[in-house]
């Protein structure tokens, strides 16, 4: 019982963007006779189910790569999911923003340590003290959370079509009051991640899909990632994503959420990505070929002096399991799921989709927390 719970809490780092990575067994330490492939197959089987209709994964690193897939691409027809389709990658979207922002820090376009108010004037009330560039990337700001178009999944899927602007929710956000004084805290919020876009916007005068575009996708290689701004839907091929709904009569709907206007997720959060796509990002960016070296110290920079802070200036998680220290950071949005983790080294990575029927749950799904044990093994 005990392993499981550590197994659970590792799952859950990978999968709900609050949760703070602890140890885990060191059953689950990796080794060195590369990737797992009976145990990979094994955590793919069996879908769809109650928990996922498809799942995309691809491990590699010096000790080996494998790739698989499994599930199907809509329920309705149950043909196999494609292992190439493009997915909502939710939060995953941050590392590429914090990437734009440190390369815009290499061109002198932003000081980490200026405060956002001199950049954004007037968007964050007087009761707040000075927060700087530094404090959005690593969630150290006390900056609240700006509103939404709901706070259950039947309210923002009856309005998912809606446009809310992300001008709007900062706004809403710094008229509120500060949740904690600047750096003294560390609380993970799409809120800061907004602020940056608007921030790259405001010092470059293009909008931020572009200069992340020129900056971080080109470099990387990701010819199959763009954002989607106000359109929702996914362009080019992809795997519809669903909503497990719970009916007045006990049975369960499967709502398709597939089309959706993320736009208030912006720079936090409204990537459409591939997993071979957030792989080049993940390689890349661990082998200082998008960030400039001087700057990769801020990579991995985690706050000092902050109980349970683990989140870095680069946009990742840092969490240790079985003696190895991932680096990772989740997605979620309706329908889908989706992280990358890999060591600083690069001798395994970790990259997966998992069109999660409960996209936005706190628990840990299943199917990822089987792909996750049978890939850092």
């Amino acid at each position: 019982m005990r392993d499981l719970r550590r197994r659970s809490l590792l799952s859950g780092a990978l999968t709900a963007p609050l949760a703070v990575a602890l140890p885990v067994s060191p059953a689950l330490a990796r080794t060195a006779s590369g990737p797992d492939a009976k145990a990979l197959r094994a955590a793919l089987a069996g879908l769809p189910d109650a928990d996922a209709t498809a799942a995309l994964v691809r491990v590699g690193g010096r000790d080996g790569r494998w790739r698989g897939s499994s599930g199907v691409h809509d329920l309705e027809s149950g043909r196999s999911a494609d292992p190439d389709g493009r997915f909502r990658a939710g939060s995953t979207t941050k590392v590429v923003t914090a990437a734009t922002v440190l390369r815009l820090v290499d061109e002198g376009r932003i000081d980490l340590d200026t405060p956002v108010q001199h950049y954004l004037p007037g968007l964050l009330g007087s009761r707040f003290r000075p927060v700087t560039v530094r404090q959005l990337l690593n969630h150290t700001s006390g900056i609240p959370a700006g509103d939404g178009l709901g706070t259950t999944f039947e309210e923002v899927y009856a309005r998912r079509f809606e446009t809310l602007d992300p001008e709007r929710v900062a706004a809403s956000a710094g008229a509120k009051e500060p949740e904690f004084c600047p750096g003294k805290r560390q609380h993970y919020l799409n809120i800061n991640y907004t602020f940056l876009g608007l921030l790259i916007e405001r010092v470059t005068g293009r909008p931020y899909a572009s200069e992340a575009a020129r900056l971080v996708l080109a470099p990387a290689g990701m010819r199959d990632t763009y954002f989607p701004g106000t359109d929702p839907r996914i362009r080019g091929p992809h795997n519809r994503g669903y909503q497990a709904v719970r009916r007045a009569d006990g049975t369960t709907e499967f709502l398709d959420v597939t089309e959706w206007n993320q736009a208030d997720r912006f720079a936090a959060g409204d990537m459409i990505s591939t997993t071979a796509d957030l792989e080049r990002l993940l390689t890349g960016l661990l082998r200082g070929r998008i960030v400039p070296r001087r700057l990769m110290r801020e990579v991995f920079s985690v706050p000092t002096g902050i109980t349970g802070a683990s989140y870095s200036a680069g946009g990742l998680q840092r969490f240790e399991t079985g003696g190895t220290v991932y680096w990772v950071k989740s997605g979620g949005r309706y329908g889908y799921n989706s992280a990358i983790a890999g060591t600083r080294d690069l001798s395994r990575t970790l990259v997966y989709s998992v069109n999660s029927t409960d996209a936005k749950s706190e628990d840990a799904n299943p199917v990822v927390g089987r792909i996750i044990t049978a890939a850092l093994r």
